[in-house]
């Protein structure tokens, strides 16, 4: 783009100019002093390399040279504003469509209370509340929703950092191992050890989630592995069902499974060599910030649940 060609301002200013006959009255509708707006249209000729008007005791008229660049420019004006209206509109979208991927834990466990306060920040500061599309998988497809675009935000669980995209710690979650009522370990008081649990095929979630990442590294830094599991679920809530109802002992977030510890559904069974927690994170694609409007907003919630007692 050539250097000659005055900035949206300016070129409005002159064409306010051509419509009014007066500097004066051109400056009162943009708001500035008539010294500024003169100034501005002295440098508007510097610029342009010729003289655009003829200033006089009754006024400002157009030079021959003014009148071609103000027909220009008021096409050139017409056209920014129809582009200024789609931005708006592209951005009062964002601001009512939100599409979120999340691992099961949160899905399960936290975005339905974060989603309600959303909603009541909205209604209550007059936004019309965002249209929310929520996708709940395992981690890993979770950040693959996020790269290719179809989510807005993502909110995943396990040990690794996410490089490709932005990310935020929004909580931590720990994993127990629990086990039917009736199972040998749940009478083993002193709990089990790390290598018992590697030794004996356990109920798991499937390749790709948070949930089995965590124990499989907790497990490979005791020299271990997970033998192949008895039962592999893709969802938390069936994981927690097979348990109760007498499956393999299965390691689970201690969210999920709280009612089932408190009502004796289930038994916890500690590891005494193994600190099973993890990062809840959410992950967005951009810059550092996470974009404005309602997933920033769901971000602050999330936090803003992780201080509160």
């Amino acid at each position: 783009m050539s250097s000659h060609l005055p900035d949206l301002a300016s070129l409005d200013l002159l064409v306010a100019v051509a419509h009014s006959g007066s500097i004066g009255a051109a400056a009162r509708r943009q708001g500035i002093s008539q010294q500024a707006a003169s100034e501005r249209l002295r440098g508007v000729e510097s610029q342009v390399g010729v003289t655009l008007l003829d200033r006089g005791a009754r006024g400002t008229a157009l030079t021959a040279a003014g009148a071609v660049l103000v027909e220009w420019a008021e096409r050139i004006l017409e056209v920014a504003q129809e582009v200024d209206g789609a931005i708006t509109a592209l951005r009062s979208d964002v601001r009512r469509e939100l599409n979120v991927a999340a691992s099961m834990t949160v899905a399960e466990q936290l975005l339905p209370r974060w989603l309600v306060h959303l909603r009541a920040r909205q209604v209550a500061t007059g936004v019309e509340p965002a249209s929310v599309s929520l996708v709940a998988t395992n981690s890993r497809h979770v950040v693959e929703a996020v790269l290719d675009g179809s989510a807005d935000v993502g909110f995943v669980e396990g040990a690794q950092r996410e490089r490709r995209l932005r990310s935020r710690e929004i909580g931590t979650d720990e994993l127990v191992l629990v086990a039917p009522p009736d199972h040998p370990w749940a009478r083993r008081r002193g709990g089990v050890l790390a290598e018992e649990v590697a030794a004996v095929p356990l109920a798991s979630r499937e390749q790709g989630s948070g949930t089995r990442e965590v124990l499989e590294q907790a497990l490979a830094a005791h020299g271990l592995a997970l033998r192949t599991p008895t039962v592999e679920l893709s969802t938390a809530t069936g994981l927690r069902q097979a348990v109760r109802a007498g499956s393999a002992p299965a390691c689970m977030s201690r969210l999920l499974v709280a009612a089932d510890l408190a009502s004796g559904a289930l038994v916890e069974v500690p590891i005494r060599d193994l600190v099973l927690t993890r990062s809840l994170r959410a992950v967005w694609r951009g810059s550092a910030t996470p974009p404005a409007g309602p997933v920033r907003d769901l971000l602050d919630i999330a936090e803003a649940g992780r201080r509160t007692p």
